[in-house]
């Protein structure tokens, strides 16, 4: 699943990756949206398949509660996801994949810090984002939903590290 705050890019993002596809349009996701795509993957030294249900999760705070129970559970990895022109979205980035860790458990997680094309408005530095994730050293991708920058290899990551973990479980 995705999380993150509001308008940090995530429904770009997952247009981007599905269709290719960038609106400059605003238009705040209301619950959630489930997406498919089928990617490669390596499963026990084989390429294999695999579909990627990628759920769109809103980001309005005061649904927080409410939607951990009815969104998260069975999630297998967490796409957390930063406005670089938007400092505060930074550091509410942790209490998202925090919350979600409460309700799934330790699961893959990869951060984005996105609409880095907008250089100008930038206020966020990669070295800034060092913090998020605590020890884990995190898998981080600067990515822009509107070029497509990173964004192919973001979810790439995601669905090798959830593939992973499901080898490991075997």
């Amino acid at each position: 699943c995705l999380a993150g705050e509001v308008a940090v890019g995530k429904t770009s993002l997952i247009r981007r990756y599905v269709l290719d596809t960038f609106d400059d349009r605003y238009v705040a996701t209301v619950g959630t949206k489930v997406t498919k795509k089928t990617v490669p993957v390596m499963w026990k030294g084989t390429p294999a398949r695999m579909d990627l249900m990628i759920w769109d999760i809103m980001g309005e705070k005061g649904f927080r509660a409410l939607l951990k129970d009815a969104y998260f559970d069975g999630c297998q990895g967490v796409i957390g996801v930063c406005d670089m022109t938007r400092k505060e979205t930074v550091h509410e980035l942790n209490n998202w994949v925090q919350l979600t860790k409460k309700q799934v458990g330790s699961v893959p997680i990869v951060y984005l810090g996105n609409k880095v094309d907008l250089r100008e408005r930038v206020e966020v530095a990669p070295r800034d984002l060092s913090w998020v994730g605590g020890d884990q050293s995190p898998s981080l991708f600067l990515t822009s939903a509107k070029t497509g920058q990173e964004v192919e290899a973001a979810f790439r990551a995601m669905a090798s590290a959830i593939a992973e973990r499901h080898e490991e479980d075997q």
